[in-house]
């Protein structure tokens, strides 16, 4: 090629070059200034408070506030040597259109104690210099609290009392998925366990469940719930000890008397209720080896208010040789629960009754009266006509 092909050549390429160069800048220029309008618009955390030891999912969104440009992002992450990242990053480029936002989710995790921290979400621009935003998490060890907010004075044998639980959230987040659970040996609870669900911050909810024990025992009460996926739970034990109710009814026996009667014995007496609460339904019976009988196989008095009192009678025959028969007393409390008690009648101290004939000595003192009524009215008579 001749030099002066060279020399035109060359010239072409320069000048072009200094054609393209003004775009590319100009180019370069805007993209910068697009990136400069992107912002993290919102994020959220969910827990929003940890554990320690919580995992917790962190959303950040990024919105391009650009009215005509698109800007091309990557490498965005979050975290710091307080708050780890448990998940990847986000290394590929993204492309974010004008006033379009896009979701970027990180998981993190944390062994750090209770306090705020304050680590940073870091974004990337193809063109222009990075994003930078610091986002505060918190730590909190404050679990759910679990108190006991009613229980009976005392507890009984074979008597259902009502429970009731309350369970407070005094955490700055909310939890979900709350269950609370009773257990216990030798004791029927109804129900065992409840399911909660949702209990917002601030907030404290009730429990009510019946525990009906047959032996002194102890009652397991555990409450799990989750903050975001991780598992917690509390629980506190409550001792179950048989004792004497104050406020309870207490029907006692007194003014028994024994009477046999053809081989049957009339058991009578008075009822009288010491106690400080109604006693409902009251019943007398005798037990084996008595063998109740007509007419008063068993007595029913009723309800005995305090300080009330009423008469029962009760019939039955007895085998040979028997000289104390167990005299049964039940009553029911307001809860619907059947108490009862056993007491042992002497039946040696009977009055015999059998063979006895009523006595002719009233009937002769009506007819000696009307005898002589009649005969002083004769005598007058017969004196006033002579």
């Amino acid at each position: 090629m001749p030099c002066s092909a060279y020399v035109v050549l060359l010239c072409f390429i320069v000048t072009m070059g200094f054609l393209v160069l003004p775009v590319s800048a100009d180019a370069t220029t805007d993209a910068i200034q697009a990136a400069n309008n992107v912002y993290v618009s919102n994020y959220t955390i969910d827990p929003a408070v940890l554990f320690t030891g919580d995992t917790s999912t962190v959303t950040f969104y990024v919105t391009n506030g650009n009215a005509n440009q698109s800007v091309m992002v990557n490498h965005a992450t979050f975290g710091d040597d307080d708050i780890r990242l448990t998940s990847g990053t986000y290394d590929a480029n993204v492309n974010i259109g004008p006033l379009q936002t896009r979701s970027f989710v990180f998981s993190v995790g944390t062994e750090r104690s209770s306090g705020t921290y304050y680590p940073s979400f870091s974004l990337s621009f193809v063109a222009g210099n990075g994003m930078y935003s610091r986002t505060p998490v918190k730590v909190d060890n404050t679990p759910l609290v679990m108190t006991i907010a009613d229980q009976p004075d005392a507890f009984t044998q074979g008597v259902k009392e009502t429970i009731c639980v309350q369970i407070s959230n005094s955490r700055d987040n909310d939890v979900k998925n709350v269950i609370f659970e009773a257990t216990g040996n030798d004791v029927t609870l109804t129900p065992s366990k409840t399911y909660i669900g949702y209990l917002a911050a601030g907030t404290s909810t009730l429990v009510n469940f019946t525990v009906t024990p047959n032996s002194p025992t102890s009652l397991f009460m555990n409450v799990d719930y989750d903050n975001g996926d991780n598992s917690h739970s509390i629980n506190t034990t409550l001792p179950i000890q048989f004792t004497t109710d104050k406020l309870q009814a207490d029907p006692v026996i007194s003014n028994i008397v024994t009477a046999l009667n053809n081989k049957t014995y009339d058991v009578t007496g008075d009822i009288t209720n010491a106690g400080l609460s109604n006693a409902n339904g009251v019943t007398v019976t005798s037990l084996s080896p008595a063998v109740p009988q007509e007419p008063d196989r068993n007595y029913v008095i009723g309800t005995l208010k305090p300080d009330d009192f009423g008469s029962f009678e009760v019939t039955f025959t007895a085998p040979a040789g028997i000289s104390s028969i167990p005299l049964q007393l039940s009553y029911k409390d307001s809860n619907g629960n059947i108490i009862t008690s056993v007491q042992n009648i002497d039946l040696s101290q009977a009055t015999n009754q059998t063979g006895s004939q009523p006595s002719i000595l009233p009937a002769l003192a009506v007819i000696l009266i009307i005898v002589l009524g009649v005969g002083g009215y004769l005598y007058v008579k017969k004196r006033k006509n002579q």
